[in-house]
């Protein structure tokens, strides 16, 4: 049980105490009546007794009364009817509620700190109340009266015929018959006669004459003159006097009702007739009717329980608002001491001696009736000692609690003797009394008296001092069980409880405490059940090991109990106390219910925020409630929230994190062939490794457009915002764009919610950004609380999207995309969303949404935490987060807008295959724009064409069956030369032209406008899904400061697939020269310009998934400051270059250093040469777009060897050096050459049953002489490598240059004359060797060369002068038929000039391969 201010023995001492009743003549009313009180009101705070009483018990022991307290009240002959009574004590509750700002009690166990009330005040008032309201019974005498005091004025004419008067009228009612109300504790009742004087107004002498009198009449003991009233209520209205009296008069209420016309009958008109109730009615808690004993049936019970509480709340509130009357105005300090010693000779002289009389006249009747010689103490062992009968049941006891015993009864007498004892502190001979009584009343089977003298032996018992006996529990439970259940008077039942919970606290027994209150719990009285379980819960909180979920269990039953007994306050109290138990702990039902009830109870005590706070927690986290049922809690929200009339938050239905806003227009769709650029969009997942690409991208067209230096303001662009972006700066909306916010709407119900109306809420303030300041243009405006023609007048500024409707299926997650399109600059925040919310149900009779009627106007801000910071030392020891301006935008003057179209864009190419497609610029806004340039991460993939390139046709309609190349017509024949300048194909300097800058008509694009160009496509080189990013800039014609350029991102993706693999191999040519007559001056300039011979070897590593049937390679194409290819010098008759799945192809071209009369020695260095041989009938014109373009493109071009291969060049480092180091760069740099190899080829794809032709590129780049090089990657090579071993397929055909001779039949060998040419082409003098020996490098030489041996010597030493020309006569011998590759011997060469230098392996010129046929 909670704490209570008193303790157990004072509240069992003020529970019973002495009655005393009040006859007032009417002067002495009037007389009291000046202090706004009645005579029993006036003595009423001063009834207790300050210094100690004694009396003597029978033994002639004395007995010391401490703190003695008397109840002194009106004579009542009607107490107040049960519905009255239960009225009065459920107001009483009502009223006494925790005072607002008192401490509380903080109780900590385990993982709980429950903040609960320490005291229960409006239970110990309760209590009180019900104990001094119990109507007295026949069984007992404690509230029976033991004294009568008879009060008349001094002023009276003749004040001994008043007090004769008010004698007889007392001795008529307890005498008469008449009434059965009060009771009188014994026939000879004490009367005290009273002789109030007024000083302020009597004489005071003539009032000592008639105390005189009077003390000779009733003697001294008997009689008292009281003086009050010292001063007039005038004089002393100034003055402040304590009010000893307020905190007792709403106890007076219960006793002494005002409305009591009897009461006042008796208490103020002595004179009058008195009215008193008819002898047929009789009280309801008499005992001849115990079935009418105790609480009303269920019915009086549902009228009880439904009692208006607005009454007594109204009346307390006026009570509130009122001034309260002020009492005891017309009395002054020593008038209260008056009073005090008035009480106090009363009691000593009067009421104590009175008491000790009756208990000796007892005891000797007692002793004289039971025949007994000694008096009862004596024969105490003897009565309770044994031969004691065995107590039976309750169970076999029969009904007898309608038995009277006569009011002479030695059983009664007893009784009467054990309550006196009680009354007066006699603790221990009241237990005897009791004990006693309680056998007889046993053996009687008179189970109402003998329930009373248990219960009064057990409380006697616990008050003894000293405790010579423990407290027996047993006799209070089966007290309890008695008036319950046999006795059928839950009032007594209910008394008995009390006592007996508030003595097993005291001895911290809160479990058999709790027990007990939770028996007393039924559904006759919901007040006292809830009172009841609310100590019950507030034991099991108090208990050693304190019981929290037993705690909260029974606050919530009994907050149940007081919602059904009208006490909504407490109702709601013992919810909110339950509630921190069930809060955060996974019990999700009951904390739902919790919520509900709180919810409700706070909105009927007109505590709409409470309610509206409790109802959305039910709502915004995940229930387990079914959907009927939070159907039924949403729709008392939206009602509680709709009388609220307010526009603050409603439910969590969106996740601010992911809220994210786009700064312009949405990208639009792509129609047919045509492909708009994809840009940003919010549809688009954010790529964090994404945006340093784009910033790259951005920085690189910023630092071209200003001449190599990127500015320090600059900023890169954000048109989409969201929680993973850099937040922390405005981001720059334009004006007439729309800004388009999207929310995460999450609906967390298993119900539908319907909402409607959805926009933005905002706040804008104008600037004109024209001015270099930057002055406010206007005031702040918002729409936030905006009626709807004000909305329409705010359109013109910012023009809000409404969304009409916007529903939400159960547990589902939504995005609503919001729009606004600003008209003016400034400054924009987007505050929050506001809409209708109702719930989305559908009648399924009509299949239709039905109408709700619980439809409400909610608003939620849109309050986004930034990130949190953690860069300096206080950030990092603190919580603290940067700022989110996401959403606060600022509205910048007028942009140009481009949007970018592609026509015919491949999405798959074989890798080097050339497409064409355009691309339209269309400048959707109202100013021109000017500056269109492109950057990507992927340079080589396209290109617009050079400023020279032949632009037809000009639209993708006539381009559709067209070749993507400049071709001509023109038969095999010799090389076509031409000479190109990178610089006009955009590259002007080593590094790939990664930006672009796209040419527009006088510079400018106009507003409307629309631009078609040619785009071509190169697939990658490297097989598989490649990214392609494009970044088109742009800037205005009229520079702004906020905005200086915008730009426009487009994401492809092309898928490469395998098509033709090159490999190539440059070596020093060792063909003869020409035997036929040539003119000396040719000779002597071939051999002075040198020749080389190229290889080519071709394979088709397409596995045919795109259909690709065949390639055909149409033409061989180099580039180079140095060399050319001079012609083909394939085999004669293999005119078809065309390669199936998995062949391979070998070509073999001769090179010739570039002439300089080509392109003029000055011009040579800067300037490619571009040779073409076609092998069919049509040349492509390698040295013009696009062919030229991806050459440009295709990365680092070879550079140009300083120092060269000229001969001046040569000869200068030469004598520079001198040294073993210049020796071998010299060396080195005769082995180095720069050749670029372009292969174009056609390839054949059946698709839709049609045949179309493709058309690629590949490009090989040759660096050092007998090195190969291929087009492929080193890790595609390896792949390919694996994927050949694995193939059991060989090529069965090589395109070389054969030799043939025959193999005689008659002959067992076949010897050939071989020459074997060594050229030195160093300026140097060179030591060479050469072996013979066969010796295999490579698996190829063992495939060709087969057996054959070499005649002769088998080693040669050599001495070659500079740039000498030997020519070695040898003789190979073959034994069979077969083809052998001559190739084998091998080369040593070092400086002449080197003695330490070790031979360097010279690698062969070539395979050659000779056949020897069979004759």
């Amino acid at each position: 049980m909670a704490q209570c201010v008193q303790s157990v023995q004072e509240f069992i001492q003020d529970s019973f105490v002495p009655m005393v009743a009040v006859l007032c003549s009417e002067d002495a009313e009037r007389v009291t009546r000046k202090n706004s009180l009645s005579f029993p009101e006036l003595l009423r705070p001063f009834c207790r007794l300050t210094s100690e009483g004694h009396l003597r018990d029978p033994n002639n022991q004395v007995v010391v009364v401490k703190g003695l307290r008397i109840s002194v009240t009106g004579i009542n002959t009607r107490p107040p009817q049960t519905p009255e009574m239960h009225r009065l004590l459920s107001q009483a509750v009502s009223v006494c509620q925790p005072p607002e700002g008192s401490p509380a009690n903080v109780i900590t166990a385990g993982d709980y700190d429950l903040n609960i009330s320490a005291t229960t005040p409006w239970f110990e008032t309760y209590r009180e109340n019900f104990l001094q309201s119990m109507p007295a019974s026949e069984h007992e005498f404690l509230n029976h009266y033991l004294a009568c005091m008879l009060v008349v004025s001094s002023c009276e004419a003749v004040p001994t015929e008043q007090f004769l008067k008010l004698s007889q009228e007392q001795h008529r009612i307890q005498h008469s018959g008449e009434y059965t109300h009060p009771k009188w504790f014994i026939p000879n009742t004490l009367k005290y006669y009273v002789l109030l004087h007024d000083i302020s107004e009597g004489d005071e002498q003539r009032a000592d004459s008639v105390y005189e009198d009077m003390k000779q009449r009733y003697g001294t003991q008997g009689c008292y003159l009281l003086k009050i009233n010292s001063r007039s209520g005038s004089t002393g209205a100034d003055e402040q006097m304590p009010d000893p009296w307020s905190q007792y008069l709403h106890k007076t209420s219960i006793h002494n009702p005002v409305k009591s016309a009897v009461s006042n009958a008796v208490e103020n008109n002595i004179d009058g007739p008195l009215v008193f109730a008819d002898d047929n009615e009789t009280h309801p808690l008499q005992l001849d009717q115990p079935t009418d004993a105790g609480y009303p049936s269920n019915n009086a019970s549902q009228s009880v329980n439904n009692v208006d509480m607005t009454r007594p709340q109204k009346q307390a509130s006026v009570t509130s608002h009122t001034t309260p009357t002020p009492r005891g105005t017309c009395l002054t300090l020593n008038d209260h001491d008056h009073i005090r010693q008035f009480i106090q000779e009363f009691t000593f002289r009067g009421l104590l001696p009175h008491i000790e009389k009756n208990i000796r006249q007892l005891n000797d009747q007692l002793v004289s009736r039971k025949g007994l010689s000694r008096s009862l103490f004596s024969a105490t062992k003897k009565l309770f000692g044994g031969g004691k009968v065995p107590e039976k049941s309750i169970a076999e006891l029969k009904n007898t609690a309608g038995l009277l015993y006569p009011s002479e009864a030695p059983e009664l007498q007893i009784r009467k003797m054990a309550d006196l004892c009680f009354l007066v502190q006699h603790y221990e001979l009241a237990y005897n009394c009791y004990h006693t009584a309680k056998k007889d009343f046993l053996s009687d089977q008179a189970m109402l008296y003998a329930a009373g003298a248990l219960e009064m032996a057990a409380v006697a018992a616990f008050l003894q001092s000293g405790a010579p006996r423990p407290y027996p529990a047993h006799y209070m439970d089966t007290a309890i069980q008695t008036y319950r259940d046999v006795c059928k008077n839950m009032l007594l039942a209910e008394r008995c409880c009390l006592l007996s919970a508030e003595i097993l606290k005291s001895q911290t027994k809160y479990s058999d405490a709790a027990t007990l209150l939770i028996k007393m719990t039924s559904e006759d009285s919901d007040l006292r059940s809830a009172l009841l379980l609310e100590q019950a819960a507030h034991c099991f909180i108090n208990m050693r090991g304190p019981m929290v979920r037993k705690f909260a269990f029974h606050m919530i039953l009994a907050g149940h109990r007081f919602s059904k007994a009208g006490q909504k306050r407490h109702a709601l109290r013992c919810y909110c106390q339950a509630l921190q138990v069930y809060k955060g702990k996974g019990w999700a039902l009951a904390e739902d219910h919790i919520n509900f009830t709180i919810g409700r109870q706070s909105f009927t005590l007109r505590q709409p925020d409470n309610a509206v706070a409790a109802f959305r927690h039910i709502l915004i986290n995940d229930s387990k409630q079914s959907a009927v049922q939070q159907t039924a809690f949403l729709r008392e929200y939206l009602y509680v929230y709709k009388v609220r009339n307010t526009h603050r938050l409603l439910l969590r239905l969106t996740g601010m994190y992911s809220t994210s806003c786009i700064m312009e227009a949405l990208t639009l769709f792509s129609t047919g062939e045509k492909q708009a650029a994809t840009h940003v969009s919010l549809d688009q997942e954010f790529d964090r490794d994404l945006s340093p690409l784009w910033r790259e991208l951005e920085e690189r067209v910023v630092a071209v457009v200003n001449r190599g230096a990127v500015p320090i303001t600059f900023q890169p662009s954000q048109c989409c915002l969201n929680s993973q972006t850099d937040n922390l700066r405005y981001p720059l909306a334009v004006v007439e764009e729309p800004i388009i916010v999207e929310v995460v709407f999450r609906n967390p119900l298993k119900i539908p919610l319907a909402l409607s109306a959805l926009c933005l809420l905002w706040k804008f303030t104008p600037k004109d950004f024209s001015d270099p300041q930057g002055n406010t243009a206007g005031e702040t405006i918002t729409n936030e609380k905006a009626s709807l023609k004000e909305t329409m007048a705010l359109n013109d500024i910012i023009d809000t999207q409404v969304i009409p409707e916007f529903t939400i299926s159960p547990e589902e997650t939504k995005v609503a995309r919001l729009k606004l399109l600003p008209h003016k600059t400034g400054e924009l925040h987007v505050l929050g969303v506001v809409y209708n919310l109702g719930t989305g149900e559908v009648d399924n009779s009509e299949g239709s949404l039905a109408e709700d009627l619980m439809c409400v106007r909610g608003q939620q801000n849109l309050e986004i935490q930034g990130p949190r910071l953690n860069m300096t030392k206080e950030e990092k020891t603190s919580v603290t987060y940067g700022p989110d301006h996401r959403l606060d935008p600022i509205i910048t003057p007028l942009m140009p807008l481009l949007e970018v179209f592609f026509i015919n864009f491949p999405t798959g190419l074989l890798c080097g295959e050339i497409r064409k497609a355009w691309v339209e610029f269309v400048n959707v806004s109202a100013v021109p724009l000017t500056g269109l340039r492109v950057a990507s991460t992927h340079p080589e993939f396209f290109t617009f064409g050079s400023a020279a390139s032949d632009l037809t046709p000009v639209t993708p309609t006539a381009a559709e069956h067209c070749s993507a190349y400049k071709t001509v017509a023109m038969p095999p024949s010799v090389e076509i030369v031409s000479l190109v300048s990178p610089a006009a194909f955009g590259v002007t300097s080593g590094d790939r032209p990664v930006v672009a800058e796209i040419p527009l008509s006088q510079g400018v694009l106009g507003p409307g406008e629309a631009l078609q160009i040619p785009l071509w496509l190169r697939g990658p080189d490297r097989e598989g899904v490649h990214e392609i990013n494009f970044l088109f800039y742009y800037e205005s014609t009229e520079k702004t400061a906020k905005l200086s350029h915008r730009v426009l991102r487009h994401t492809a993706f092309i898928c490469a697939s395998r098509s033709l693999s090159v490999r190539a191999t440059a070596s020093r040519s060792n063909t003869l020269h020409s035997r036929e007559r040539e003119t000396e001056e040719r000779q002597e300039g071939e051999e002075k310009n040198g020749s080389m011979l190229v290889f080519v070897d071709v394979e088709n590593i397409n596995t045919s998934e795109a259909g690709v049937r065949e390639f055909h390679i149409v033409q061989v194409s180099s580039s180079s400051r140095q060399w050319r290819l001079h012609k083909c010098i394939n085999p004669v008759g293999d005119k078809d270059s065309k390669l199936a799945s998995r062949e391979r192809g070998k070509l073999c071209f001769k090179a010739t250093r570039c002439r300089t009369e080509e392109g003029g020695a000055s011009t040579t260095s800067e300037k490619y040469t571009f040779a073409d041989l076609n092998l069919g009938n049509e040349q492509i014109v390698s040295s013009t777009t696009p062919c030229a373009d991806f050459f440009f493109r295709r990365g680092l071009p070879s550079e140009p060897r300083r120092g060269g291969v000229s001969t001046g060049g040569a000869s200068q480092i030469w004598r520079q050096s001198g040294t073993d180091d210049g020796v071998t760069n010299i060396v080195k740099k005769c082995s180095e050459v720069e050749l670029d190899i372009i292969v174009l080829w056609k390839a054949y794809v059946v698709e839709d049953n049609k045949q179309l032709i493709l058309e690629g590129q590949l490009h090989v780049a040759l660096q050092t002489i007998g090195k190969e090089a291929c087009s492929l990657s080193q890790k595609e090579k390896n792949v390919l490598l694996n994927l050949q071993q694995s193939n059991t397929i060989r090529p069965t055909s090589e395109d070389f240059m054969f030799l043939t001779f025959f193999f005689l039949l008659f002959s067992s060998l076949c010897m050939v004359p071989v020459t074997l040419t060594l050229s030195n082409c160093s300026l140097a003098q060179v030591d060479v060797i050469v072996d013979l020996r066969h010796k295999t490098t490579s698996p190829e030489s063992l495939e060709v060369h087969g057996s054959f041996s070499w005649l002769g010597q088998t080693q040669y030493k050599l001495q070659l002068q500079a740039q000498e020309v030997y020519r070695l006569s040898l003789k190979a011998c073959f034994f069979q038929a077969g083809v052998y590759n001559l190739g084998t011997p091998r080369v040593f060469a070092k400086l002449a000039q080197t003695s330490a230098m070790c031979e360097t392996s010279q690698q062969s010129a070539m395979p050659a391969l000779i056949i020897i046929n069979s004759v």
